[in-house]
């Protein structure tokens, strides 16, 4: 009886410690250095056509998440809005932008911030297109809207 209580409490520690080094693991994924290059990335078309993204981290279609995403030579995503926050900066080409207050031609080096609920109109320069990174605070989706 005392050798199956010893085994008992060794395979809980065992499992409890297993149990601390996956979790240990995922906490320094959260906390190492992360580098990437839109250059070497790989890069997947979207199912809205004229738009391929390589995700840096998260994942775009669960949650927060960062891309490098490209808009090709004169793309026109419509009018439209997000659920969550989108952060904008662009590499090469220009991101066009369009809202109720006005135009915005954001190109290499720049920086726009959508909220979420926030009704506009984006496309890339008709002849770069455009490369940025873009980061999300949530799951990414795009709403039609007239």
């Amino acid at each position: 009886m005392k050798k199956l209580v010893v085994s008992a409490v060794a395979a809980v520690v065992i499992v409890m410690a297993s149990v601390g080094v996956v979790q240990a693991q995922k906490e320094a994924e959260k906390k190492s250095v992360l580098y990437t290059s839109a250059e070497k990335a790989t890069f997947k078309q979207s199912p809205m056509g004229g738009v391929s993204m390589a995700t840096i981290w998260g994942d775009p279609d669960k949650g927060a998440h960062a891309t490098y995403t490209k808009f090709v030579a004169g793309y026109d995503a419509g009018m439209h809005t997000h659920t969550n926050d989108v952060w904008i900066v662009v590499i090469k080409g220009a991101y066009l932008y369009k809202d109720s207050g006005g135009e915005k031609r954001v190109g290499p080096g720049e920086f726009i911030r959508v909220p979420g609920g926030h009704k506009h109109w984006s496309g890339g320069d008709k002849t770069e297109g455009a490369l940025f990174y873009e980061e999300g605070s949530g799951k990414f989706d795009l709403t039609p809207v007239k």
